[in-house]
């Protein structure tokens, strides 16, 4: 049973990185061309680029995976003290899905009033960012991934929403890994394929798509809890 919750989480944040591809655009975009052109004209080779670019969502991810350890910890704790946060901490999580699904279909953008949670820990950790620009090095985009991984984000904490009722630091961890991995192909494009990705992403089908596939995804994560496994 465990097994089965576990996969179904993997392959709803997978989907959510991916489908969340345009507001991590908007989100990440900016250091994300801050890298493509920190770099003096001579130095712009693609290998180079891409090694920054790669070396910058390394550290982004990993301060996911940090977090989700961290809040799935947290979670784990709640629920061996408090067995009733069981329950409590599953449906706060069918919630969030829904919440992003709405976000991502432009229904009720209500997601972003999250976002105001985390921009006291951002106030303190972005000025560390900016120390490191401009990035010629690898470790410096390294670091600035480290730190923008705290960048508040709605669509990452719904996510860590989903890590805390895991109730498993290690299940938190693989939650926002796979969190992360599906929001590498987006981040990966740069310039003119990450403009015409985004207007692909912002198209009305897309976006109702996108948030109706979340809404199944939230519906499957309710199945259980509503105990209509036992009916079927």
């Amino acid at each position: 049973m465990i097994q089965e919750l576990l996969a179904m989480g993997v392959m709803t944040a997978l989907i959510a990185g991916l489908l969340g591809g345009g507001h991590c655009i908007g989100m990440c975009g900016g250091i994300v061309s801050a890298l493509s052109f920190a770099l003096p004209p001579s130095q712009r080779h693609p290998a180079r680029l891409l090694g920054l670019l790669l070396m910058y969502n390394l550290g982004r991810i990993s301060s996911y995976v940090l977090a989700g350890a961290l809040v799935g910890g947290l979670g784990q704790l709640l629920v061996q003290s408090i067995q009733p946060l069981v329950q409590l901490l599953s449906w706060l999580a069918v919630l969030m899905l829904v919440l992003m699904a709405a976000y991502i279909g432009q229904w009720w953008m209500g997601l972003l009033k999250v976002e105001a949670l985390g921009k006291g820990l951002w106030r303190r950790l972005e000025p560390i960012g900016r120390r490191l620009m401009p990035v010629t090095h690898p470790l410096q985009a390294l670091g600035i991934g480290l730190v923008w991984g705290w960048l508040p984000c709605g669509l990452v904490y719904s996510m860590l929403i989903l890590a805390l009722s895991s109730g498993s630091a290690l299940h938190g961890a693989i939650l926002m890994l796979f969190f992360g991995l599906g929001t590498l192909p987006t981040l990966l494009l740069t310039g003119a394929l990450a403009q015409q990705l985004m207007t692909y992403l912002r198209q009305g089908f897309w976006r109702q798509c996108s948030a109706l596939l979340l809404l199944v995804f939230a519906l499957l994560q309710a199945w259980p809890l509503l105990g209509l496994n036992r009916i079927f």
